[in-house]
């Protein structure tokens, strides 16, 4: 049993995906702070300094904080865009690297050397 549970652990897929669980709680945290500190604010204050989180209404003897869940709702769009662009920027240069260097396998290169002796018999 620890056999099997080592083989799947050290799996390539199971690896990738626990650094991209890494990489993305940490781009996460960058994203909240671009959010919280830089977006917002530019918000606020083109909104006339309206701050979302403290608007609420009291219903009785409870207090319901839309408030809360409007600046929560922008939080994730803004977020989700900006993953979207980070991703949308990454598959770009992957693109990029895949045309830059067309991969010849042996047997390909082989087969134009061939191709090139021929040609150069028939002149």
């Amino acid at each position: 049993m620890w056999k099997e549970f080592k083989e799947f652990a050290m799996k390539g897929n199971v690896l990738d995906l626990a650094i991209g669980v890494i990489i993305g709680a940490a781009f996460g945290n960058i994203v909240s702070s671009l959010v919280d500190n830089v977006i917002m604010p530019l918000i606020g204050i083109l909104l006339k300094g309206v701050d979302f989180s403290s608007l609420a209404i009291k219903v009785g003897s409870a207090e319901l904080q839309y408030g809360m869940f409007i600046q929560s709702i922008l939080d994730f769009l803004i977020i989700a865009f900006s993953i979207f662009l980070f991703v949308r920027l990454i598959m770009k240069f992957k693109k990029e690297e895949e045309e830059e260097e067309p991969e010849v396998d042996a047997q390909e290169q082989l087969l134009t050397e061939i191709r090139d002796l021929l040609k150069a018999q028939q002149k």
